[in-house]
């Protein structure tokens, strides 16, 4: 029999034994862990479940980029391929990012523009090319005649990029991230069926022609995913180097005569 013991002793015994480590009551008698019984509960069952869990069980390997290659070509709309991208959770990109930046502007245009991969703005708006190089895209496209806002086809634009989610302090893209998302890009310009593609940019030129140099690249056209490509000068590299507009311009005008030819 345990002695009654007065409230004070009481509390001052479990303060004590809480600081030797004794935080659960479990039972009256000590019961030791350890110690093993004669006879296992349940015979030979233990020993058998033991042998079957104990059997390889061969790993669940998935390919990222045959799944990206199987959820594109099942998009028959853009609309689907927004939906297979938001589905997509293979590219860690996703996890850091506050929204997918799948678009903008007429998807029934003439000219598609690719640029690398959504910043800051962009990534807080939900639509690519709307900080500061975005609104000076607009600009040069403005000076030609050509507008991601109308709903006349033949002046329109239609813009997307390589990556859709934002890398980290807008680092560059990591080579298996565009490895990834680049099956989901072929079928985006599959899907809008644009006349030409513009390529903003080393990173655009490298995931659509497989070529980088854009200083070399820019104002001469080539071809990517069964399109007309012209390589442009990024207009975030255009408010670092001011010098380059003229080169910029040249490529617009150039640009201009090919729609208009």
């Amino acid at each position: 029999m345990i002695e009654e013991m007065d409230p004070i002793a009481a509390r001052a015994t479990l303060e004590w034994l809480m600081e030797m480590g004794c935080d659960e009551a479990i039972g009256a008698e000590p019961v030791d862990r350890f110690a093993l019984p004669e006879r296992m509960p349940g015979g030979a069952a233990p020993a058998r479940a033991a042998a079957v869990s104990a059997a390889p069980v061969a790993p669940v390997v998935t390919d990222p980029v045959a799944e990206a290659e199987a959820l594109a070509r099942g998009a028959a709309t853009l609309d689907a391929l927004r939906d297979a991208l938001n589905g997509y959770d293979h590219c860690a990109l996703k996890k850091g990012a506050k929204s997918l930046v799948f678009s903008d502007g007429n998807p029934a245009a003439r000219v598609m523009i690719i640029g690398e991969a959504p910043g800051r703005e962009e990534d807080r708006a939900g639509k690519p090319f709307v900080g500061q190089a975005g609104q000076l895209l607009d600009r040069m496209l403005g000076a030609i005649g050509l507008s991601r806002d109308t709903l006349d086809a033949t002046r329109a634009v239609y813009i997307t990029n390589v990556l859709p989610w934002r890398p980290p302090s807008n680092r560059d893209p990591e080579p298996d991230e565009v490895a990834m998302m680049l099956p989901f890009l072929r079928r985006h310009v599959e899907l809008a069926d644009p006349d030409l593609l513009i390529c903003m940019g080393n990173h655009a030129c490298n995931a659509v022609l497989g070529k980088r140099g854009i200083t070399k690249l820019r104002g001469s056209w080539d071809e990517g995913f069964g399109k007309p490509v012209l390589p442009m000068l990024h207009p975030a590299y255009l408010l670092r180097q001011p010098a380059a507009k003229r080169d910029a311009w040249a490529d617009l005008l150039a640009l201009a005569a090919r729609l208009d030819g």
